[in-house]
């Protein structure tokens, strides 16, 4: 029988998100109803509500997500009620040219639940990123449930839902960054942070954090960043430049997403380097570099799209590294809130006041 629960919804570009009434049908074939415990207040999420992302309003927002599968539908093998998950946006088809060739973190057919969640009066919802879950249940498709250890605080394994793992593997699987490397972050929000902490842990030898904001590189200090550079005050390719012996990193991630910090992140990078976006653009900026430089500099220029996980691969792995006291996950939750709080949340974001708030159910 269908249930019905409390969520919060973007109803119209822009507008404040308010809590409704979400009608969560039974799992069908292939799905999932998942009980929330804890959901990080995620950038993505205020694109959506923005108009950034598409305009199929009244959004059910949330994605960055852990909880307990409830039930399940037929032909459910992956996950059984009672099971401790993180959700996870990208449910690999299996089928799909990238999946067949063995690189699923590439899937191009990823799915979600077939069902919608509505409203009270039957208007249907689009979930964030197939998911949904800035409420105290919701239908997620089967592969969406990635089973770690319960022994994991709510709070903290939900981040690896997005924004943390985000960060972690545009170090780690995007930018190969190895022991011994010089590293450059730009832009040290949640993403840009856990970037550090990637690279930390696959063993760069110098780290250096790159923003605007003393209290985020502070921050970025705390988690490993062996050096930090204001690029209000400071030019930041120099600046990079001078802590790796004038030749620049051997991997530059750009956390930001716009044009002049990607040109930083381009020229910051050594000869031969590799340059990570996984900084998220909005749809009218542009880039110009010159043709020559992008063929001299040789290396490679990557986005990183979910830091190229595998959340079967990876989310197990990174808990289990969480548990061990070798990732300190709990480090990106700044405050934990109420589901009434999340546009407040969104507030302090703007503002650069939190790592992540957290939604507790």
């Amino acid at each position: 029988m269908a249930q019905q629960v409390q969520g919060v919804i973007a109803r119209a570009k822009g507008a404040p998100v308010e809590i409704a009434t979400i009608t969560v049908p039974d799992p069908g074939p292939g799905e999932a109803v998942v009980k929330i415990q804890a959901c990080g207040v995620c950038h993505t999420d205020l694109h959506y509500r923005e108009g950034g992302i598409n305009d199929e309003f009244p959004f059910l927002l949330g994605h960055e997500a852990a909880g307990i599968v409830e039930s399940v539908g037929a032909g459910v093998s992956e996950v059984a009620p009672g099971d401790f998950v993180i959700l996870n946006w990208r449910a690999v088809c299996g089928q799909c040219r990238a999946c067949r060739r063995g690189r699923p973190e590439y899937c191009f057919s990823t799915h979600n639940a077939k069902q919608k969640m509505t409203l009270a009066d039957g208007t249907e919802l689009s979930a964030a990123l197939g998911i949904g879950a800035f409420a105290e249940k919701t239908l997620v498709a089967a592969g969406q449930c990635t089973k770690v250890d319960p022994s994991a605080s709510p709070a903290a394994a939900g981040l690896l839902g997005c924004g943390v793992m985000a960060g972690l593997g545009a170090a780690i699987n995007t930018g190969g960054v190895g022991r011994g490397d010089s590293v450059a972050v730009i832009g040290c929000g949640g993403v840009g942070n856990a970037s550090v902490v990637g690279a930390r842990l696959a063993g760069a030898a110098k780290i250096i954090a790159v923003d605007i904001d003393d209290k985020k590189l502070e921050t970025a200090r705390s988690l490993g960043a062996t050096h930090t550079v204001n690029s209000r005050s400071t030019d930041a390719v120099e600046a990079v430049r001078q802590l790796t012996g004038g030749f620049g990193a051997d991997v530059v991630i750009e956390a930001v997403g716009r044009p002049e910090t990607y040109e930083q992140a381009f020229y910051a990078r050594d000869l031969a380097g590799t340059v990570v976006l996984v900084g998220v653009p909005t749809p009218e900026m542009r880039l110009d570099l010159p043709l020559l430089d992008v063929f001299g500099r040789g290396g490679a220029l990557k986005s990183s799209w979910y830091g190229d996980c595998l959340p079967s691969r990876d989310f197990p792995m990174l808990i289990d590294l969480y548990l061990q006291g070798r990732l300190d996950l709990d480090a990106f939750v700044t405050e934990t809130i109420g589901l009434d709080d999340v546009e407040k949340a969104f507030e302090r974001m703007h503002h650069g006041d939190v790592l992540r708030s957290v939604v507790m159910f």
